[in-house]
């Protein structure tokens, strides 16, 4: 199966309940209220809760901006777009997030009865998916390299993903691995 391409660019943005900002849902698999796999980008533009999501595993990463403090179950995690990891969380967790300095960008992998996980890429080196399906989010541009893709270019601020995962996946930029089994329970 071809990977899928999708721009943060070309997908409406739909706001927040809380009015704290807006969310483009680039992926939901399978497509409507019931998925099993989520990602979307997120422009936090004030201080807030987050929604809550009960039976979801959470990850987060800053993609643009200075950063936020996310206050999750009471306990303090900076995250910035320096960092090496995202942070993982439970989705009925009490999460509010801080804002460090101005409007941030953040990537979220959602997922519910699912494997997976989100990853920094390291440029050039060959990642291995351990899911199903995978995919790669790319904060600057760059050519990925795979099996199904093997020089491909890639633009800033997309998604691409990637229904049957290859065996590995290079990429040149610099972004985030994405895993995801729909099929499997965590």
């Amino acid at each position: 199966m071809q990977p899928l391409t999708v721009r943060t660019a070309d997908v409406a943005a739909e706001p927040w309940k809380n009015g704290g900002g807006v969310t483009r849902e680039l992926l939901a698999l399978p497509r409507g209220g019931n998925w099993r796999v989520r990602v979307s980008v997120a422009d936090v533009a004030s201080d807030g809760d987050f929604s809550t999501f009960a039976g979801v595993a959470r990850w987060f990463a800053v993609v643009e901006g200075a950063g936020v403090v996310l206050t999750i179950d009471g306990r303090e995690h900076r995250c910035t777009r320096g960092d090496g990891e995202a942070i993982a969380f439970a989705g009925d967790a009490p999460t509010s997030c801080r804002l460090i300095d101005g409007a941030t960008r953040d990537l979220n992998l959602m997922l519910r009865g699912a494997r997976g996980a989100l990853a920094r890429v390291v440029a050039g080196r060959a990642w291995r998916p351990r899911e199903r399906a995978c995919g790669l989010y790319a904060t600057a541009p760059g050519t990925v390299r795979a099996a199904d893709d093997p020089h491909a270019p890639m633009p800033a601020h997309a998604l691409r993903w990637w229904p049957a995962a290859p065996a590995t996946i290079a990429f040149d930029g610099a972004g985030w691995w994405l895993d995801a089994d729909a099929e499997a329970t965590p």
